[in-house]
């Protein structure tokens, strides 16, 4: 019979598909405030933010393909981020 994956496994599965790293984000939670901090508090904000990345960025880029232009701006992401 097969082994069923634990839960420490899943969730070292998942961290591994984030692009930010837990330590900087209890970080900040912590200057915010918070004093005790779950890793799934932790994982969560962590795809919270991704996905509202992944967002900007694509509208962001969708201005810059109407524009006719190659490079990405900062001014791009402060538009893309006010809607």
């Amino acid at each position: 019979m097969a082994k069923k994956k634990s839960k420490k496994n899943i969730s070292k599965l998942k961290s591994r598909e984030n692009f930010m790293s837990k330590a900087p984000i209890k970080r900040f939670m912590k200057e915010q405030g918070a004093t005790l901090v779950s890793n799934d508090a932790i994982e969560l904000l962590i795809e919270q933010l991704e996905m509202q990345a992944k967002r900007t960025t694509k509208k962001a880029l969708s201005l810059v393909k109407d524009e006719k232009r190659k490079r990405l701006s900062a001014d791009d992401i402060i538009w893309a981020s006010r809607e």
